[in-house]
């Protein structure tokens, strides 16, 4: 099992559309690695669910890879924000995977906690700049989070 860090804008997709949904798909990403990364995904990878852009910026709880990757049909719509003209049937450009909702912290992780744990360096979501929406996590950091700093 590998453990991942995906991030949505708070106000865009917030931890509750997902759980009021149950599974969704994480589609939209235009960034070549976080791409690749979800194309590295298995069924049954846990997730940390990171609002950006908001209330404040932190993880607010755990979802896991209910499918595999596939096309993100967002990229033939044309009247999509994410089509993408290069883009054919015949050689996708971009992937999503579907997520399924597990559990909401009692109270978010925030990146200002997530910054000043020493116990958590080495985190992508720490650096300086890192927008990357779909990052790995280390097995000691998930565990951590989820049995540390989420369960309070």
């Amino acid at each position: 099992m590998t453990y991942w860090l995906m991030k949505s804008e708070g106000d865009t997709y917030p931890i509750d559309a997902l759980q009021k949904k149950k599974v969704d798909a994480w589609d939209g990403v235009r960034n070549y690695q976080a791409r690749n990364f979800m194309k590295e995904m298995q069924v049954g990878d846990v997730v940390l669910f990171y609002h950006s852009a908001g209330r404040p910026n932190g993880i607010y709880g755990l979802a896991k890879v209910a499918k595999k990757a596939y096309p993100d049909q967002s990229q033939f719509d044309a009247k999509s924000e994410y089509y993408d003209r290069k883009a054919t049937q015949e050689k996708p450009i971009w992937y999503c995977v579907d997520v399924a909702f597990v559990k909401k912290f009692s109270h978010p992780v925030t990146l200002e906690v997530i910054k000043a744990d020493r116990k958590l360096e080495g985190m992508r979501v720490r650096e300086r700049g890192s927008r990357l929406s779909v990052q790995p996590v280390s097995d000691e950091h998930f565990i951590y989070i989820r049995d540390g700093l989420g369960g309070q």
